[in-house]
């Protein structure tokens, strides 16, 4: 495969629109690819539509959309949009996402995760070739939808997937898998389940800083968040790290927030969170390409020695 490097955008100190200038440097850099995310920030479609205009050439990708935030056709009318803005350039992520950002933030319903993005991904890729679909899936039924305009080229499809199952789905049924929060070591483990010729995702975070008590202050309070939500948990529970992790989740689950934060080791941050100089952090990356990740996608953290800007040109491949 060819090797991708990519970038998490909009950038996290600046909007989608102030991310011009940086997002049209990227081709130049050496970076391949753009893709974005949806939590409870910018939207998953727009900076990838205003990407498409600023930087020609490059890959633009979802990490994801979830799957039971819009209805299956809102989401395959959103997804031929893009790929009609970028044809052949945009690939379509797609997970279950979380309760809370299904039920708590959205109002939506967070039922059998495997099986609605398996549902989803089949109707999809019907939807995407212009098909009419009339199909009772196992978690949500579409009667009579066609897209009025199928895309010229179908985008690619991956799956989120932290386990086995999920995996091994993306593998066998989606182009490709995306995965999150893990260390070179881990993409082995991972990259076990879904073979040598599936595209592997994965958006690694990073802090360009030599102050490692710093980095690793700020990352304890990323990881609290995200590895305490149950999915995650039982994905470290999966890599080896359950014992490492279990003083963090017994504070957490006794309502000690601060006490959880204080309780992730500095060896799990380290593993997790790539940190140093630039020169450090390129090397620390390309261990992930080694151990079989095709598509290392950048999230600078704030915070570091050096702004975000002069981050993303610090970290690119050709620096």
């Amino acid at each position: 495969m060819t090797q991708n490097w990519g970038m998490t955008i909009p950038f996290s100190d600046r909007s989608p629109a102030e991310s011009r200038d940086l997002i049209a440097e990227l081709p130049g850099l050496g970076y391949t690819d753009v893709w974005s995310a949806e939590v409870n920030g910018a939207d998953g479609f727009v900076p990838l539509a205003l990407a498409a205009e600023w930087a020609p050439g490059v890959r633009l990708g979802t990490a994801i959309v979830p799957v039971s935030t819009r209805g299956p056709g809102l989401l395959a009318m959103s997804a031929a949009t893009l790929a009609d803005l970028a044809p052949g350039r945009f690939v379509l992520g797609i997970g279950a996402s979380s309760p809370a950002i299904v039920e708590r933030w959205n109002a939506g319903h967070f039922a059998k995760p495997y099986a609605r993005t398996r549902d989803t991904l089949r109707f999809l890729r019907r939807a995407l070739a212009g098909e009419k679909v009339s199909e009772r899936y196992e978690t949500f039924e579409v009667q009579g939808f066609k897209l009025e305009r199928a895309p010229r080229v179908a985008p690619r499809i991956v799956l989120a997937a932290l386990r086995p199952r999920m995996l091994r789905l993306a593998a066998e049924e989606a182009d490709g898998a995306i995965t999150n929060w893990l260390s070179p070591e881990d993409v082995r483990t991972v990259r076990a389940e879904i073979g040598q010729d599936t595209e592997l995702i994965a958006r690694l975070f990073v802090c360009v800083s030599e102050d490692a008590a710093l980095v690793r202050e700020t990352a304890r309070r990323m990881l609290a968040a995200y590895l305490t939500v149950p999915v995650y948990a039982a994905f470290h529970d999966w890599l080896g790290r359950g014992e490492a992790l279990r003083p963090m989740h017994e504070a957490w689950a006794a309502g000690d927030r601060r006490a959880a934060v204080k309780a992730i080791p500095d060896e799990v941050v380290d593993a997790l969170v790539v940190h140093g100089d630039a020169a450090t952090c390129r090397a620390r990356i390309r261990e992930y390409v080694a151990g079989g990740l095709t598509t290392p996608v950048l999230a600078p953290i704030p915070g570091g020695d050096v702004p975000i800007d002069q981050a993303v040109r610090d970290l690119a491949p050709e620096a």
